[in-house]
């Protein structure tokens, strides 16, 4: 009897130990890989002016009806009038980069020249924070002020969010509709209106305080199973050996 109990305190250390190292290698993982979904200009496709792709939808928050009614309509709009409006959603960004800075950089690589950069119109939101940038090309600026493109970015595609709820399908598709119709020469439909009830400040977290809410949800639920399966597997010998 007093042989078998050693045998299981031994088999209890290894597995001990053995659940402890696979704890800590999956924690090292998730800490490792949170980065990775990170998005940076370098991994963005390459594009062109003349490119038919209106939708990158890279953080995956746009139905295919969506997808498929912007970018008929913006390439009815390139048609027509020969300015290219492109959507670009990603979950978050790379480190140290910044909505600004990645759309700027995003749309120096898809369109190098002024010529290229002309007619052109990049909407870009980081579905993490919720934050988004625009940028234009001096062509457009005649028709696309920068006041009515910064309302589009700033009013137009984040209203329909700032209720908790994650309606992106309308926010895109509020914002396609009301580009089209100034780029098409149309009156300004202007930006949603607001009720005096919703609170914007607050409405979103913070990139730091989901990574760290995240982190911490991995971080203890490692621990409870480190804890509770060895004692869980020794009462189990213990059953088995009674």
């Amino acid at each position: 009897m007093q042989q078998l109990f050693h045998t299981i305190n031994r088999q209890k250390k290894y597995y001990t130990r053995l659940i402890l190292s696979v704890a800590s290698l999956l924690l090292f993982t998730a800490l490792v890989a949170a980065p990775a979904s990170a998005t940076g200009v370098y991994q963005m496709p390459s594009l062109a002016a003349g490119d038919p792709t209106r939708v990158l939808d890279e953080a995956e928050v746009l139905s295919r009806a969506t997808e498929g009614k912007i970018s008929n309509a913006l390439n009815n709009l390139a048609k027509t009038t020969g300015n290219e409006v492109r959507f670009v959603t990603i979950r978050r960004l790379d480190y140290g980069e910044t909505i600004d800075s990645f759309t700027d950089g995003l749309f120096e690589k898809w369109f190098p020249t002024p010529d290229d950069q002309g007619n052109q119109t990049l909407l870009v939101m980081d579905t993490l924070t919720n934050n988004t940038a625009i940028r234009t090309g001096d062509k457009v600026k005649s028709i696309l002020s920068d006041e009515i493109a910064d309302s589009v970015a700033s009013e137009t595609v984040l209203v329909p969010l700032r209720n908790g709820e994650a309606k992106y399908n309308q926010a895109f598709s509020d914002a396609s509709d009301r580009l089209v119709a100034v780029l098409s020469g149309q009156p300004d439909p202007g930006a949603p209106q607001i009720a005096d009830n919703i609170q914007v400040e607050g409405t979103f977290k913070k990139a730091e305080e989901t990574d760290q809410g995240n982190a911490t949800i991995w971080v203890v639920g490692l621990l409870i199973a480190a804890t509770v399966i060895p004692m869980a597997t020794y009462f189990w010998y213990q059953a088995m050996g009674s």
